[in-house]
C-alpha cells in the first residue's frame, strides 16, 4: 500500500491534468461569473462523463431488476451489477468476491457491522477501540450499541499533530477488547493512520478491526489483505462514482457467522410460516430488497476510470498539490493549519484569527471557491483541538496548481473583508 507521503516529488504532473478535465463537464462552469474552483473533494467528489453514462446505457437499454428473471434484461443487468463486484473485489485485493457486500455508503456498512456482527458478539463489559479522529458514523454507531448492550467505549488519542497515539492505542487493550474501529485517513485532518500495524496489534490481542476506508480509497491502492482488515468500508460519490452506494468488505468466514441485519426480498433461501426462514449465502444475505442497481454498475465505472488513470499517479499528483496548497497557505498571517501528520492525505484544514470559518466559506464562494466548512462530522476531534470549526480545501486528481493559486489569492481577499 502506497502512503502520499512516501510519493516521490515529480517536476512534472504525472497525468495529463487537461486531458482529464476534459472528462469532467461540471468544471467548465462559472459560479457567480467566476470559473469554478472545486475544492470539496473530501465530502463528495466530482464524476466523469464515463460515469454518467452509465445510467442513460443502464435506463435506455436493460432497466431490470436483478438475479430474478430469466429475461434477457435481467440477465444483462445481472452481468453488470455483479461484474461490479469483481471489480470492487480486484480493486481492495480482497480473496473472493463473496466479501465484497453493497451499502448505500460507509456509513451503511459500518452500521451493517454494529448490527449484525456487534449484536452478536458483544456483551456487557465488552470494549471497542474507537480513535479521537473518527467520523462520526464510526462514533454513533458503537455509542448506540454502548447505551442498548452495556459495551465499553476506549477512545485511542491523538498527539498536537493529529497523529494517533500508537503507545496508547497499544495500552488500551484488555481481555475484554473485541473490536478496533479506525478510520483508514483523518476527513477532518487528511492524517494517514498505520492500519497495517493497527491491525495487526488489534490480531494480536485477539480483536477485530473495521477500518473507515471513505478518505483512503480515493488517494492510494488499498489492499485489504496486506492489511490484514476484518471489515473495510468505502463511499462511491468520494471515488468519482455516484452517491448513495458504498462497500463493505469482510472476511468471508466473518460474514457467514453474522445474521442479516435487514430482511426482506434476495436474502432468503426459503420462506415459510411452518417453519425457520433460511436465509441466502454470502453476500446475498446482507442485501435485502432491490438494490441500487444503476448506482452499483457506475460505481464499477468510477473505480476502472480510476485503475486505467493510475491510483499511484493520482496519489502523486494530489501529493504535490497538498505539498503546494500548505506552502501558500502558510504565508498568510493569522492562519493556522489543523493536522501537521507526516503522513497526510490531500485535506487541509485551517482557521484564520478573528475570522469565522463559515464567514470564509460564504465569501470565498462568491470568488468561485468551493471548499468545506463547519465540523465535518469530527466533533470530538475539532473540540479537542479547542475549535468548532475549521475551514478544508480537499484535491481530487483533476485539480490544478493554478487553482491552488486561485484558492491562496481568494483566500486573502475574504480574510481582509472579514477582519
Amino acid at each position: 500500500m502506497t502512503d502520499l507521503a512516501t510519493q516521490p516529488r515529480l517536476d512534472t504532473p504525472p497525468l495529463d491534468v487537461a486531458a482529464l478535465r476534459e472528462e469532467f463537464p461540471i468544471l467548465a462552469r462559472e459560479v457567480h461569473g467566476k470559473p469554478l474552483v472545486y475544492l470539496d473533494n473530501a465530502a463528495t467528489s466530482q464524476t466523469p462523463r464515463r460515469v454518467m453514462a452509465a445510467f442513460e446505457d443502464y435506463y435506455g437499454r436493460y432497466n431490470a431488476n436483478i438475479h430474478r428473471g430469466l429475461h434477457t434484461l435481467s440477465d444483462e443487468a445481472t452481468a453488470a451489477f455483479e461484474g461490479t463486484r469483481e471489480t470492487v473485489r480486484a480493486f481492495l485485493n480482497a480473496a473472493d468476491s463473496r466479501e465484497i457486500i453493497f451499502t448505500r455508503g460507509t456509513t451503511e456498512a459500518i452500521n451493517l457491522v454494529a448490527n449484525a456482527w456487534g449484536r452478536t458478539n458483544l456483551h456487557p463489559g465488552d470494549e471497542v477501540l474507537v480513535s479521537r479522529m473518527e467520523h462520526h458514523s464510526n462514533i454513533v454507531p458503537w455509542q448506540l450499541l454502548a447505551s442498548q448492550l452495556g459495551i465499553v467505549i476506549k477512545v485511542i488519542p491523538v498527539d498536537a499533530r493529529g497523529v494517533l497515539d500508537l503507545d496508547a492505542y497499544r495500552g488500551l487493550f484488555s481481555e475484554r477488547t473485541r473490536l478496533v474501529a479506525v478510520n483508514h485517513v483523518s476527513n477532518a485532518f487528511g492524517t494517514v493512520n498505520p492500519v497495517r500495524e493497527m491491525a495487526a496489534i488489534a490480531h494480536a490481542h485477539d480483536a477485530l478491526i473495521l477500518i473507515d476506508g471513505a478518505q483512503a480509497a480515493p488517494h492510494q491502492a488499498v489492499d485489504v489483505r496486506d492489511i490484514d482488515a476484518d471489515f473495510y468500508a468505502f463511499s462511491g460519490h468520494k471515488v468519482y462514482g455516484p452517491t448513495g452506494v458504498g462497500v463493505l468488505y469482510g472476511k468471508a468466514a466473518l460474514l457467514e457467522a453474522m445474521p442479516p441485519w435487514q430482511g426482506g426480498g434476495e436474502m432468503i433461501q426459503t420462506v415459510s410460516f411452518e417453519t425457520p426462514t433460511t436465509f441466502a449465502a454470502i453476500p446475498h444475505k446482507f442485501e435485502a430488497g432491490t438494490p441500487a442497481i444503476a448506482e452499483v454498475i457506475a460505481l464499477g465505472e468510477a473505480l476502472r476510470w480510476m485503475e486505467g488513470v493510475g491510483i499511484d499517479a493520482i496519489g502523486a499528483w494530489e501529493g504535490q498539490l497538498l505539498e503546494a496548497a500548505t506552502s501558500r497557505l502558510l504565508r498568510i498571517e493569522g492562519l493556522r493549519i489543523l493536522g501537521t501528520a507526516p503522513h497526510k492525505a490531500s485535506v487541509l484544514s485551517f482557521v484564520v484569527e478573528g475570522a469565522h470559518a463559515q464567514d470564509i466559506g460564504l465569501l470565498i464562494d462568491q470568488l468561485g471557491v468551493a471548499i468545506r466548512t463547519g465540523h465535518h462530522c469530527a466533533q470530538p476531534l475539532l473540540n479537542h483541538f479547542g475549535v468548532d470549526a475549521t475551514c478544508r480545501a480537499s484535491f481530487a486528481a483533476y485539480n490544478t496548481l493554478e487553482e491552488v493559486e486561485v484558492f491562496g489569492d481568494a483566500l486573502e481577499r475574504v480574510i481582509g473583508m472579514v477582519r
